[in-house]
């Protein structure tokens, strides 16, 4: 069935339904199992692997070295879709999405030689970027030491999501004199430790725990200067608002076959049966306007992230600047409200069944527990302050943000 047909909107181009195909069988198969690893918190590695069979993660790779080459509207509509069979593995694999764009941004030409063929034939980096405790906001603890003729590096990440399914895993790093630095180093390299003990109460599956670096030989030539994407902050926004669109469609879905089929009724109710009980059908089309309404926000935004990506190309500085301020902006003003919209669906939705849908077995709580989680990895108190800066004073938004104590 297209996206049209299931009354979620024309993609965002042309021959999106051709690409979406692909892998609509793909997601079909991790949707199936997706309750049942939730309640065993079963760790998706085989499906992570799908993903990397089916070239799903190198969708933005272009196609001379192994991929697809797809827009950026385009990857997020199939982040969507993707959210909907298990919000777990768009997380996952976020990391990994900015890993690609950092490189297709590159003005490095060996790094972009180094890396495109890698991430063409599959190969996925997870993050290892924050750290937690009382570390600086200025500088990582994890340290780059030269010893004799060669370089290693110490410390401790945490939030390290994905990196347990990876292949390689990016790491940021402070030499002796404080300049923080970027190294990509292999997951199974010896001294490199990557433990599941993410204990958070949603998102349970995205193993977004610790990574240890012990006296890690690295060669001198994966160091590089930390060189983020420009709109990397509005990125990876966009990535947990594409993961909120797409677990509110699921939500709906789930919301909707439950009443379908539920024969138990109250007698104060409106009908012998809740499908044609008009209250408890406004409450299932209230969810899923929120989903829709979601991912129409979602892939208006990720038209200012192409905007954003073209930009570079254009050899206008003060124009790059601005779309990309702009496409910060536009998450920005998205942010709160996808957030607010799928926490009140997620909570509202036990209000279209009986006290049967609190059971375990149909792991209903798990959308408000993931969307609460997704919405507090980046401080969503701070983005209409943002915004309305902006409008009021003209203020663009504030740069690359890190977190720690502060100087």
């Amino acid at each position: 069935m297209s996206q049209i047909d299931a009354a979620w909107g024309a993609g965002p181009t042309p021959d999106y339904e051709q690409l979406a195909e692909r892998f609509r069988p793909l997601f079909t198969r991790i949707r199936d199992g997706a309750i049942e690893r939730e309640i065993n918190r079963e760790l998706p590695f085989e499906q992570i692997q799908w993903l990397k069979e089916s070239g799903f993660t190198a969708l933005r790779v272009p196609q001379e070295y192994g991929g697809s080459g797809i827009s950026l509207p385009e990857l997020f509509n199939l982040l969507i879709e993707l959210g909907e069979a298990d919000s777990n593995l768009v997380q996952s694999i976020r990391g990994h999405l900015g890993f690609v764009e950092n490189v297709l941004n590159s003005d490095n030409p060996r790094r972009r030689e180094t890396w495109l063929p890698r991430l063409g034939r599959g190969d996925i980096v997870g993050p290892a970027w924050s750290e937690a405790g009382d570390v600086q906001q200025s500088a990582f603890s994890t340290r780059l030491e030269q010893i004799g003729n060669q370089w290693r590096i110490d410390g401790k990440k945490f939030y390290t999501t994905g990196s347990l399914y990876s292949d390689w895993i990016d790491v940021g790093i402070s030499d002796e004199t404080g300049k923080t630095l970027a190294i990509t180093v292999s997951r199974s390299a010896p001294g490199v430790t990557v433990v599941d003990d993410w204990n958070g109460f949603g998102q349970r599956l995205t193993a977004s725990g610790t990574s240890v670096f012990n006296n890690v030989v690295v060669d001198e030539s994966d160091i590089y200067d930390e060189d983020k994407f420009k709109y990397s902050p509005a990125f990876y926004q966009l990535v947990h608002l594409a993961t909120l669109a797409g677990l509110g469609r699921q939500l709906s879905r789930e919301v909707a076959e439950n009443v379908a089929t539920r024969k138990r009724t109250y007698s104060n109710g409106n009908a012998a049966r809740a499908a044609q009980d008009p209250q408890i059908l406004a409450v299932v089309g209230k969810l899923r306007g929120a989903a829709y309404t979601s991912g129409a926000i979602v892939l208006k935004t990720a038209e200012a992230l192409q905007r954003a990506y073209d930009s570079r190309y254009a050899g206008d500085e003060p124009a790059e600047v601005q779309a990309n301020a702009i496409a910060e902006i536009e998450v920005s003003q998205s942010l709160n409200v996808v957030t607010d919209l799928l926490l009140n669906a997620a909570t509202i939705l036990f209000d279209a069944l009986g006290a049967s849908a609190t059971l375990n077995p149909l792991s209903l709580d798990r959308f408000w527990r993931n969307a609460r989680t997704l919405s507090s990895h980046n401080p969503r108190i701070y983005k209409d302050r943002i915004v309305g800066d902006f409008a009021v004073n003209g203020t663009l938004p504030p740069p690359q943000w890190r977190i720690g104590v502060a100087s």
